[in-house]
């Protein structure tokens, strides 16, 4: 995949990440877009604005994208490594690349599924990972809650 068709997917993510802060939760933003590069759908981190702790940003936009008949071709761009539940769905449906914003604050599972097959860019983001930062040093507590550290 092109860097520059990758930096302009993130920049999606990045606005729901913004979002998400903005609405006092926890700034991931995640986008899928389809095999020929249209917006499937877009979501943020919504586990404190809903109550779920299942709301995840790609969780949020792989709902908003709706049914697909086949997730071959698509691709999955988020500002942050992804979690093992969001590296799962990316294996259960199929979902073949995952464009990362960082994987310095956080390092999830997309080794696991570089060894499955998906093709993973990691674009080292200064901006994402300036974002993780500052919402890390000010909500320890929630970022740990999220993350499954106590």
């Amino acid at each position: 995949m092109e860097r520059a068709l990758a930096e302009q997917w993130l920049a999606t993510a990045v606005v729901e990440a913004r979002a998400g802060l903005a609405e006092g939760g926890i700034p991931i933003g995640a986008a899928l877009y389809g095999a020929r590069g249209e917006l499937l759908g877009r979501g943020r981190n919504r586990r404190v604005q809903d109550g779920d702790p299942s709301m995840h940003a790609e969780t949020a936009a792989f709902r908003a994208a709706g049914r697909q008949r086949s997730y071959r071709g698509t691709t999955m761009v988020t500002t942050l490594s992804p979690c093992w539940y969001c590296s799962g769905l990316v294996r259960q449906f199929g979902i073949s690349r995952v464009v990362i914003g960082e994987a310095a604050t956080f390092h999830g599972g997309h080794e696991w599924l570089a060894g499955h097959g998906v093709e993973i860019l990691v674009l080292e983001d200064a901006g994402c990972a300036d974002l993780m930062r500052g919402f890390i040093a000010r909500s320890p507590e929630l970022w740990n809650e999220d993350i499954g550290d106590e």
